[in-house]
């Protein structure tokens, strides 16, 4: 008898048909093929209240539970020659294994291998995603187990026959002795096997994982798999190479977890409350960006995704919470990148009595205790590059576009850069100019790579001389419009190089509308946004709560929209 899947599903080919028929063969032996638990001994007294494969590889859990002097002097020994890639004799291996064989384990996990079959004896090793555990099956000791009486099958070496029909991949449990192979590896010396899940797919390659990062994103569970069950994780490297190995796929959300965990208990510590908001509201607030938009069919009314919890969480500081935060999903109806989803989290927190310079120190000392408790050090390795916690650096938005110009901008004579001019606003407009005019070049030669090189080598003067023409045919610059053509050179220029911590302070008061205004300069918003990595990470301000200037802001921006903004 076959079991028929739809092919969309379970894809008919050599592989999977011979998976289908040992899982037919396994039910004829043992029963239900997907039975309802396995309990695990839990020697190890781990933190999930049962042995795992990650619990029992840990040499030091071995050696408490033996809890012996001399047999965790041997033990270290024994292991320290193995892993100098020295083979254990047997008079060191016998008074190990006398004391691993008075214990009994049962653990369970994934098969990360091919099952090894050597004569009368195989080998596998089990897999919990994280570590790995050797089992040893020998022909005539291992017996199957039922999972319909939970009780052992009563044929000849029914625990070898099972073990032959197991594929890589599949889930089963088993319970025996710990030992130390000859080879110098900690094993189990099956006694009993239990089959758990069937694979009913191939698993990846095991040297080189998922390299497709379209599978990877959206099939996360593939990419999980892969990632643990590759033969080398990453912890050789080549000789004289100083690069830290790359995370796997698991680890990285480890990491994620233990970072957002010890961002709450930073904020838990300085006195804020953590609150759910409403994910749907009546109006699309909290930020600018569209939204997406459902329909409550009980109340007849539109409904949105929230975009941000801001509002919220404002009303809560408006209700007498000085401190407040929230980590949970946002979502915005915008494009979609590696850097851009539709849907992310994000942690966003509020305080009393306090103003933007507070705010920037608050969020370096969490940057750091968190980013030290996680990784053990303030540098982290991202594509490539080392990025340094240890010290963030402030920067104005005008001096991280005169710190980094663009390169186009090499054309210009050095006298265009003299003095403060950053601070006139119609040579502002003309590299603006200049960017979209080089923009449009690059566009209509790029049918045409030759006349595309002439264009970018002998025409960049004649380019700006465009742009200088085009500005002289314009009024003089308002206020708004060099305010907004700021922030875009900002984007054309700093934005992309920031690659080491940096806040970027001073921001136009016309492009920050929530913002209050600095008391040294009323054009000039109490703002900043962090960058790392070339990439924006927060974005944090003294809070407007004048309501007639609040009022009066959203009206700007309503005209602002209305001349096409």
């Amino acid at each position: 008898m076959s079991t028929p899947l739809i092919g969309n599903v379970v894809e008919d080919n050599d592989q999977t048909r011979a998976r289908l028929s040992h899982l037919e063969e396994i039910k004829a032996l043992v029963g239900n093929a997907y039975p309802n638990k396995f309990s695990r001994t839990n020697l190890a007294g781990s933190a999930e209240g049962e042995d795992t494969v990650t619990a029992l590889a840990e040499h030091e859990t071995i050696k408490r539970i033996v809890g012996d002097e001399k047999f965790a002097e041997a033990f270290t020994l024994l292991m320290s020659k193995v892993k100098a890639g020295e083979r254990p004799s047997a008079e060191e291996l016998e008074p190990v294994n006398a004391h691993l064989g008075d214990i009994n384990v049962r653990v369970s996990g994934r098969l990360a291998t091919p099952p090894r079959v050597m004569g009368k004896v195989a080998f596998v090793h089990l897999s919990d995603g994280k570590e790995r555990l050797q089992i040893y099956v020998r022909r005539q000791e291992a017996v199957a187990v039922s999972n319909d009486t939970n009780r052992a099958v009563e044929e000849f070496e029914s625990g070898w026959k099972l073990f032959q029909l197991l594929d890589h991949g599949d889930f089963v449990g088993v319970e025996g002795k710990l030992f130390v192979t000859k080879t110098g590896e900690l094993s189990v010396h099956v006694r009993e096997l239990q089959f758990l899940s069937k694979a009913l797919l191939p698993m990846p390659d095991k040297m080189h994982g998922i390299s497709d990062p379209e599978i990877r994103q959206r099939q996360r569970y593939a990419d999980l798999i892969a990632s643990s069950l590759k033969v080398e994780t990453g912890d050789e490297q080549a000789e004289g190479e100083d690069r830290p190995r790359e995370l796997s796929t698991r680890e990285i959300f480890e990491r994620r977890s233990k970072l957002i965990t010890a961002m709450r208990r930073h904020l838990d510590e300085h006195g804020y409350i953590e609150v759910e908001t409403p994910m749907l509201s009546p109006i699309a607030s909290g930020a600018a960006a569209r939204p997406f938009e459902t329909f409550h069919k009980a109340l007849g009314i539109p409904l949105y995704l929230r975009i941000a919890p801001e509002l919220y969480l404002k009303r809560l500081l408006v209700g007498g919470f000085e401190r407040v935060y929230e980590l949970n999903r946002n979502f915005r109806n915008e494009g979609i990148s590696t850097r851009h989803n539709p849907e992310f989290s994000m942690l966003e927190f509020y305080t009393a009595y306090k103003d933007v310079n507070w705010m920037m120190d608050f969020c370096e000392k969490m940057l750091r205790e968190t980013i030290q408790a996680v990784n053990g050090s303030l540098q982290i390795q991202f594509e490539g590059e080392l990025i340094d916690f240890s010290y963030v650096e402030r920067l104005s938005m005008k001096e991280a576009i005169i710190r980094h110009p663009s390169p186009a901008w090499s054309i210009l004579d050095s006298e265009y850069f003299e003095g403060d001019w950053i601070e006139d606003a119609r040579f502002v407009r003309q590299l603006i100019l200049l960017d979209g005019i080089i923009k449009l070049n690059l566009a209509t030669a790029a049918y045409d790579e030759t006349e595309q090189s002439i264009t970018l080598q002998t025409s960049l003067s004649e380019l700006w001389e465009k742009a200088r023409k085009e500005d002289e045919m314009l009024d003089e610059p308002e206020e708004v419009e060099t305010a907004h053509q700021i922030a875009q050179l900002f984007e054309l220029t700093a934005e992309k190089l920031l690659n080491q911590p940096t806040f970027i302070t001073d921001f136009p008061k016309v492009i920050s509308p929530l913002s209050k205004a600095s008391p040294d300069d009323p054009a000039i918003a109490e703002r900043f946004e962090l960058y790392v990595a070339r990439m924006e990470m927060a974005n944090g301000f003294s809070e407007l709560n004048d309501p007639a200037e609040q009022l009066e802001r959203f009206e700007d921006q309503a005209r602002q929209r209305e001349r096409g903004d």
